[in-house]
């Protein structure tokens, strides 16, 4: 099919799609958030469901069919969606809400015996593409892997990122690449593999003590990797890694090979070698050139290594934190200070200093995702981001939530304070102090080690179950060193499951973030990060408890004081005790005035 004009609407590229699907007999076409390595943050090059629909969230597919368009998000993404998709023709599927189906089974209800479901095999995982086929051949459908359709129809289609990778290098880099190999390969042979592919981003820049810049906020790089007892095969694009880098990686075992030339190499492995794969981390379109490979199916070894953060790492992770500590106190105070001003604030100007602060800090990188700063109703969507052209002024009376973080050369920060604007309601006031109340909950557990981390969820929840309240978010995610801003295993979260390797232990960094979301009124988060130490041995077993390592004064503005028990406002004035103590010999000035004043007790 030849384009006369490239489609410039996502009405438009939906008809050219639609084009391509009839030229090729196809009964429609699925269009995952995803890219080879089943990144979080996508490269523009693979970000293919955002330009086709217009929807720029983090998480959705698209199903689009000859009379049918449809994009599944979740409820985090709703207000968003229905906004960004006026016009296109698109309707806004809302995943989890009663009687939606999910895209496969909306599929199944409604093609016909001998339709063929197209999908970029290249960015579909593997537990999808078994789900999907299943389901589609057991209606007398099919699932197309080595089409895509949406890169017939993308004309000018960005080019894959080619930003350098660096080394992380000591005091910050606390392991050494021999190290990591060496962990990794022992797990390899315990699980009996030959050789173990790795796809997933962070898995590769722990394993080789590298990073880079291809992916916004994530300092990663576009590579894969596959290991044996001797060698590692890195596939990235030339030009990538510099002469000296490239000779420090030989030595440690580390060859250099295109990036597009892992498909031969998968090919060439010997029949019936053990293969370790992550099911959940690579795609059916990679794995489909090792058809020759017995593969061995688990949990990547680097993603509990990584996660298990060493004492040096967690010592860089402090200093990091004291710095990312400061750098709110210079914002919070620049921005109580404007507002008492009279001067119009906006939702960009946060955004805008806050980053600013932050990158006069020591040993600043990047943020290490996009700044949200939702004013009232925009607070009450969990992934609002103010753009441009879209986003609301900071006056009158209300509640500010605001959720930022920082990429260290020390390590990853991820914080959300809510601020009173004006004189906040009663009720405001209330659902503030009972997400204060949940945070609180679960900075104190004491658990014993490997406690799944889905079964620490309720802890925060109860709070707002008293009230007849929740959320729809997780409470908690792990974090990386100088990595990504969200990583695994352990996810504080009631959709999790109580897997082996979901097990709390201790190093593990973890956020601790509960909320409150009124639709149309105001959104409430506290979120600070949490390190998982050891608290003593029982006769029931080892126990741990969770240091709060984050340091930036929760606003005690907003607390019903009445409402907290004795406990937790102990707790309360001790953790501001202690974020003034390591914050005032970073800052001075309006930032160290800021900071006295917000660290007083209750």
């Amino acid at each position: 099919m030849t384009l006369q004009h490239p489609p410039a609407t996502p009405a438009e590229r939906v008809a050219a799609l639609r084009g391509q699907l009839a030229q090729a007999g196809l009964g429609a076409c699925l269009v995952p958030t995803a890219d080879p390595h089943l990144s979080e943050y996508l490269p523009e090059h693979w970000a293919a469901r955002a330009w086709l629909s217009g929807f720029d969230g983090s998480a959705g597919s698209l199903l689009v069919t000859a009379d049918f368009a449809g994009l599944w998000t979740d409820s985090r993404y709703w207000v968003q969606a229905e906004t960004q998709l006026q016009g296109s023709g698109i309707v806004l599927m809302r995943a989890g809400a009663p009687d939606v189906p999910d895209p496969l089974d909306w599929a199944l209800a409604h093609l016909a015996r001998g339709d063929r479901v197209a999908v970029d095999g290249r960015v579909m995982d593997l537990a999808s593409e078994r789900r999907w086929r299943a389901g589609l051949e057991a209606e007398g459908m099919a699932l197309e892997l080595g089409r895509d359709p949406v890169g017939a129809v993308w004309a000018g289609r960005p080019a894959l990122p080619a930003a350098p990778v660096f080394e992380h290098m000591p005091p910050h880099a606390c392991r050494t690449r021999a190290g990591n190999l060496e962990a990794v390969r022992a797990a390899m042979r315990d699980h009996g593999a030959a050789w173990h592919l790795l796809s997933s981003l962070d898995d590769i820049a722990w394993l080789l003590n590298l990073r880079g810049a291809d992916v916004d906020y994530n300092p990663v790089f576009l590579a894969h990797a596959l290991l044996d007892e001797k060698q590692v095969r890195l596939y990235v694009a030339a030009g990538k890694v510099d002469a000296a880098l490239a000779a420090r990686l030989a030595a440690d075992g580390v060859v250099l090979c295109d990036y597009d030339a892992l498909a031969a190499d998968l090919a060439g492995l010997p029949a019936g070698a053990g293969l370790l794969v992550d099911p959940a981390r690579v795609t059916a379109g990679t794995l489909s050139h090792a058809p020759g490979a017995r593969r061995i199916e688990a949990i990547n070894p680097s993603q509990l290594l990584k996660a298990v953060k060493t004492q040096a790492e967690a010592d860089q992770i402090r200093q990091a934190m004291a710095q990312d500590g400061a750098a709110l106190c210079e914002f919070f105070a620049w921005f109580e200070a404007a507002l008492a001003s009279g001067r119009p604030l906006t939702e960009i100007d946060v955004d805008t200093h806050l980053s600013a602060a932050r990158a006069r800090r020591p040993g600043f990188v990047s943020l290490s995702f996009a700044t949200i700063a939702g004013f009232n109703a925009n607070g009450a969507m969990p992934h609002y981001r103010a753009t441009e052209a879209s986003h609301a002024v900071i006056q009158g009376d209300g509640l500010l939530l605001i959720d930022s973080g920082g990429q260290y050369l020390g390590g990853t920060t991820d914080i959300t304070r809510v601020v009173p604007v004006g004189s906040p309601s009663a009720e405001q006031r209330a659902d503030y102090t009972t997400v204060l109340q949940a945070h609180i909950a679960l900075a104190r557990a004491r658990f014993p080690e490997d406690t799944p981390s889905s079964v620490l969820d309720t802890l925060a929840r109860m709070p707002l179950w008293r009230r007849g309240l929740d959320y729809g978010h997780g409470t908690g995610h792990g974090v990386g060193y100088f990595l990504n801003v969200h990583e695994g295993p352990q996810s504080i979260s009631v959709r999790g499951h109580a897997r082996a390797h979901q097990g709390m232990k201790a190093g593990m960094l973890t956020s601790n973030e509960p909320g409150l979301y009124r639709d149309g009124q105001w959104g409430i988060r506290i979120e600070n990060l949490v390190l998982a130490v050891p608290a003593g041995q029982t006769g029931f077993g080892s126990f741990l408890a969770f240091e709060t390592v984050t340091l930036c004064p929760i606003d005690t503005r907003c607390v019903v004081r009445e409402q907290l028990s004795a406990d937790e406002t102990a707790w309360l004035d001790a953790y501001h005790a202690r974020v003034r103590e390591r914050l005032l010999p970073l800052v001075d000035g309006a930032a160290r005035d800021w900071l006295l004043a917000r660290t007083e007790p209750l």
